[in-house]
Order: structure tokens, then sequence, then C-alpha cells
């Protein structure tokens, strides 16, 4: 289960910024996860609880915000909603496409006081 560490991860960059602040408390922080990224949510969700523990995250509220797939065709210059890499564009039928949606992993936000 790599959510884990990707929780760990997040622990990590929200006590830097805790830490640059004079060890201030983290009160939220909000996630941006792309359908894409590769990140189950429920298993994030899952394992939250235990990952924080002991860390500037034990008590703060989270939120995470879902990003859906979008990809452009290169041909006929559409967006479209996607749920793969691989999508051929539903309106020219071309697999000349580029995600520009939904590989997020990122932390939007930290609420520190």
């Amino acid at each position: 289960m790599h959510e884990y560490s990707i929780v760990r991860g997040i622990v990590e960059i929200a006590g830097t910024e805790a830490k640059k602040l004079g060890n201030c408390t983290v009160r939220s922080i909000e996630l941006e996860i792309g359908a894409l990224s590769g990140v189950e949510i429920e298993a994030l969700e899952f394992i939250w609880d235990l990952a924080v523990q002991n860390s500037v995250l034990e008590d703060a509220q989270k939120k995470i915000v879902f990003i859906s797939g979008k990809a452009h065709c290169l041909d006929c210059e559409k967006d479209f909603e996607t749920s793969s890499f691989f999508d051929n564009c539903p309106y020219c039928g071309s697999n000349a496409t580029g995600l520009v949606k939904g590989r997020e992993l990122r932390v939007k936000s930290i609420t520190i006081i």
C-alpha cells in the first residue's frame, strides 16, 4: 500500500512548513488528488489516522479535492473528460491526445496557527 508512504510525505511537508514558522500547530490541510494519479483515495483515507499519529497532522482537519481526468486532442483541438491515459478523442477519434488534468497529487494549502 503506497498510500502510507504518500501520507508520510504529506506529514513531512506539513512538518517542514510548521517548523519554518516556529513549530506552530497545523489546523487543516487541503490536498488535490487527480483521478489518474495512481492514488486510491479510499486506501489513503483508511491509512490516514495511522500515518499521521504523533505528527503535526494528528489533530488537523483534512480536505481532499478530487480532480477528474481531462485530455486535449491535438488534431481537433477539443478538450474532453477521460478516465484513462490512452483514450481516443470522442469528437474525432484521434489518438493524438495529451492529458491536461488528472495526475495531480499535491498539498494545495496548509492552515497553521
